[in-house]
């Protein structure tokens, strides 16, 4: 569960054509967040709220079986407009119920700082390539520099710089990988000055230089594709 847009790497270790693997993301809408809290007389979230703006929990069999019922609508289209609002208010529920309860509360508390620091994010998001002025961003989520540097990194786990950072690489791996660019330029296109520094940060980044690591990942992609 995420409040907030972070750039993360994730591997699927197993699948095939027999047995494919499958993600489902569900974007849940804070009101119903709210009026699920009202109704089922839940507290509003202490200040000891946790802070970091992404965590898992346990999928018990009930937010499973949830799950099951509402992709299973998508083959009885007919049936979505009647049954998806229901399951997906139970889905709600049974995440505030659930062992992250309390920081499903927070993130739909208006005014919180997730929401602050989630203005800030969604500039970075459309504008990673340009330069970071720490003072506009602050201004954007609404607080002085310290403070939001402070609670961006309570939150992401990353100064703004890292985050720009992280965006950068994954949109140059993404460059180079589906459309056949070559460093140089996607270092360029994603905001870098200096081939060399991206290189250096690519490699920190993904463990490899990016000729290597392109390479590399093509081969698994045509592995797979036998």
């Amino acid at each position: 569960m995420t409040s907030l847009h972070l750039p993360t790497v994730v591997q699927v270790l197993e699948a095939n054509r027999e047995k494919p693997y499958l993600g489902a993301r569900l974007k849940i809408d804070l009101r119903e967040v709210s009026q699920l809290m009202v109704d089922s007389d839940l507290p509003t979230p202490s200040s000891q709220s946790p802070n970091r703006s992404m965590a898992t929990g346990e999928v018990t069999a009930q937010l499973l079986d949830a799950f099951t019922r509402l992709i299973n609508l998508l083959a009885e289209e007919r049936d979505i407009p009647i049954f998806a609002p229901a399951i997906q208010r139970e889905i709600i529920y049974r995440l505030l119920v659930g062992d992250q309860g309390a920081r499903l509360r927070q993130i739909a508390s208006v005014g919180s700082r997730s929401q602050q620091i989630a203005r800030a994010l969604e500039w970075l998001k459309g504008n990673f390539n340009q330069s970071l002025r720490i003072n506009e961003l602050a201004s954007k989520a609404g607080m002085s520099a310290s403070t939001f540097h402070h609670h961006f990194r309570l939150m992401t786990a990353l100064s703004p710089l890292q985050y720009q950072k992280q965006l950068r690489l994954q949109e140059a791996r993404r460059l180079m990988l589906a459309e056949q660019l070559d460093a140089s330029s996607a270092a360029f296109l994603v905001g870098y000055e200096s081939p060399s520094q991206f290189s250096r940060e690519y490699n920190r980044q993904f463990g490899a230089p990016p000729l290597h690591d392109i390479t590399n990942l093509r081969q698994m992609v045509a592995v797979e594709a036998e």
